[in-house]
């Protein structure tokens, strides 16, 4: 069983293991990434389709286009550049990544104090009086008499087998596993403050929608009033657009409700306190859609991803908990030594006569347990195989989500075509139902009708609208956000540097 870990045969070649630097267990190689040409099952299109309006403009796709660290940049909104940046100091969620990390590198430094020898000095003072009987006394034979004892002991533990090396290869994985963490923090962050961002000038063009439908509904309505008054309309066409009005102002407290809770997430993620009022407001005016979309190779997915590196990490850290068990099951080597000297007096320690020494050395192998090592490996051979499912499913989800953005691109700016195309026809619709109504060609249920699909139509364009910027930036994301652009997060956050293996 452990010849397949363990090619030192004997324990007659542990010295050479010893000095040859063997550790049992198995290496770990990176996965090779996925061999696979591209995202989608058809080919991707250069451009999507593209309308005159503002955010219906032409999106490129470039593929190996590298994405820069700063990608919220190309919205070309100052206020967002701003707001980002006091998230990023700001925000809770980062300092808790960074003493996450901090922490994880402080567990491979104290692990690494293993490869070297304990020395530990001790002191003591006894004073004694003996019967004589059982016990010697001084030679001198004064009673009561003290003594000074003062000593170094030296222990050692020789990494024949490589079972602490395993251990801070784990370690060393771990706080790998962290720094990847922090990034994947650092992006949640901007993507969530750019989406949150969306989603305010969504709302706000909703409302600014809504409150132009009310206006004319409330004109049409008091139009209708003076036409009743002189009987040119019935009231039942009265009442219908005061229900019509009614239905419209109904919409809008719920709108002004998701404003203000967006505006509070917006608040938390700048690790503000709700009633702390932000300077920086929202609106698609000051949005600008990027028009050139960077689509990663494949190959480079995997290397550009937080949670694909976080999670090869962890299968890293799973290899060597291997190495580790399996060195639990081999013997367990310990040198000792012990210098030191006792006086009855202070003034007398170590001169002549009074030093003692010790030289030991122990091996000790676990002859029967139970089958309590035998099961920790094979706990641990199954964590390596769990993290190495684990670790396909996420390049699987990787992949899936980079795809699930590009086919949602396109559909954008196909649906932003399409409600451009609603939005004029139903507003000459409207236009052309009211004339024919002020000269008595058609009723008023013709009219509340063409109204109510202007008003649908508005709506279906600001949120084609929003889809397009939010998937833009979702796309940013998917692709790894560019964070290899930028300063390593894990070098400015340390403020020591772990202590190295020894050679």
């Amino acid at each position: 069983m452990l010849s397949k870990y363990f090619p030192c045969k004997t324990i007659a070649l542990a010295i050479v293991a010893l000095f040859s630097g063997c550790a049992v267990g198995p290496d770990f190689h990176r996965p090779i990434p996925p061999a696979i040409g591209g995202y989608t099952a058809q080919p991707l299109p250069a451009k999507t389709s593209a309308v005159n309006v503002a955010g219906g403009e032409e999106q490129r796709f470039v593929m190996g286009m590298d994405i820069k660290q700063k990608w919220w940049a190309l919205f070309k909104s100052p206020p967002l550049n701003e707001l980002i940046e006091k998230s990023l100091k700001a925000n809770p969620t980062i300092d808790a990544a960074k003493a996450a990390l901090r922490q994880a590198r402080e567990n491979v430094s104290a692990q690494v104090g293993f490869f070297y020898p304990t020395v530990q000095a001790s002191g003591s003072i006894n004073r004694t009086r003996d019967s004589g009987t059982i016990a010697p006394v001084l030679n001198s034979g004064a009673e009561p008499y003290t003594l000074h004892t003062a000593q170094v002991s030296v222990g050692y533990a020789p990494d024949v087998f490589g079972g602490n090396r395993r251990q801070v290869e784990s370690l060393r994985a771990q706080a790998d596993f962290q720094r990847f963490q922090l990034e994947a923090t650092y992006l949640t962050l901007t993507s969530n403050v750019v989406a949150t961002a969306v989603q305010e000038a969504s709302l706000r063009s909703q409302i600014a929608a809504t409150l132009s439908i009310i206006q004319v509904e409330s004109e049409m309505l008091d139009q209708l009033r003076r036409q009743f008054e002189l009987g040119y309309v019935a009231g039942l066409d009265v009442a219908a657009q005061e229900a019509a009005l009614a239905q419209v102002q109904q919409t809008l407290p719920p709108l002004q409700k998701q404003l203000a809770q967006t505006r509070d997430l917006l608040a938390a993620l700048a690790g503000r306190f709700p009633n702390e009022e932000l300077e920086e407001k929202f609106e698609f005016a000051a949005l600008s859609l990027p028009q050139e979309l960077p689509v990663s190779l494949p190959s480079k997915l995997v290397e550009q991803r937080p949670d694909v590196r976080a999670a090869e990490e962890q299968l890293h850290s799973a290899s060597a908990e291997v190495g580790v068990a399996v060195a639990a099951m081999l013997p367990n080597i310990t040198l000792s030594a012990n210098l030191g000297s006792t006086a009855t007096g202070i003034g007398q320690l170590f001169t002549a006569g009074t030093g003692f020494w010790s030289l030991a050395g122990s091996v000790a192998q676990t002859v029967f347990d139970g089958g309590t090592l035998l099961h920790r490996k094979r706990a641990a051979e199954a964590g390596l195989d769990q993290d190495e499912a684990q670790y396909r499913s996420t390049v699987i989800a990787a992949f899936q989500n980079v795809a699930d953005t590009l086919h949602a691109l396109q559909a954008d700016a196909d649906a932003m075509k399409a409600a451009v195309a609603f939005e004029q026809a139903s507003k000459l619709s409207l236009d052309l139902a009211r004339r024919q109504f002020e000269l008595g060609y058609v009723n008023y249920l013709s009219l509340l009708s063409a109204e109510q699909a202007y008003q649908q139509a508005v709506i279906n364009l600001v949120q084609a609208k929003t889809n397009r910027f939010a998937d833009t930036a979702a796309l940013f994301l998917a692709l790894g956000g560019g964070w290899w652009n930028g300063p390593d997060l894990a070098s400015a956050v340390l403020t020591t540097t772990p202590v190295g293996k020894p050679n």
